[in-house]
């Protein structure tokens, strides 16, 4: 096949180190807009971004060339870098090490879209590290609790 093709949908969440409430509503907007530009410029053009005061939550068409941790490690270092130089109390600011990258098909697409406009409604009734619990055991993902967290 002299052509590729790919049309992979992913949903991406990742928080603050140590889980801390730096996103606030001063930053929030202006963060979203700065997240979807790294990823339209690593031609990962966002769906929709959505974040609460510790963690951000991003569906995304994958490039057709980078791979995930390539992603992952380009959004964090740049958004880390506009996050630090908004003020000069969020100059010590860093994103956890760690992150998790689940696959949406194309039918889930508007619900998981869904699912990240609301996050506000969501976190009136459960916590991040049990929405990362459930997410990880809805992907059958096998996780130390130990080491989840940092």
């Amino acid at each position: 096949m002299p052509q590729s093709h790919s049309r992979l949908f992913v949903h991406l969440i990742f928080s603050v180190k140590n889980r801390d409430s730096l996103l606030d509503e001063s930053i929030r907007n202006e963060l979203h807009s700065v997240l979807g530009g790294i990823l339209r410029d690593i031609g990962s053009p966002p769906v929709i971004i959505n974040s609460v005061e510790d963690h951000v939550h991003l569906l995304f068409l994958q490039s057709r060339t980078d791979s995930i941790s390539e992603i992952v490690n380009k959004v964090k270092t740049n958004s880390s870098k506009w996050i630090r130089s908004v003020s000069p109390t969020l100059k010590d600011f860093h994103w956890q090490n760690g992150y998790g990258a689940f696959s949406v098909s194309q039918s889930n697409v508007k619900s998981v879209a869904k699912y990240i406009e609301e996050q506000r409604e969501h976190h009136r009734k459960m916590t991040f590290q049990e929405e990362y619990r459930d997410f990880l055991r809805k992907h059958e993902i096998e996780f130390d609790e130990r080491y989840v967290w940092d």
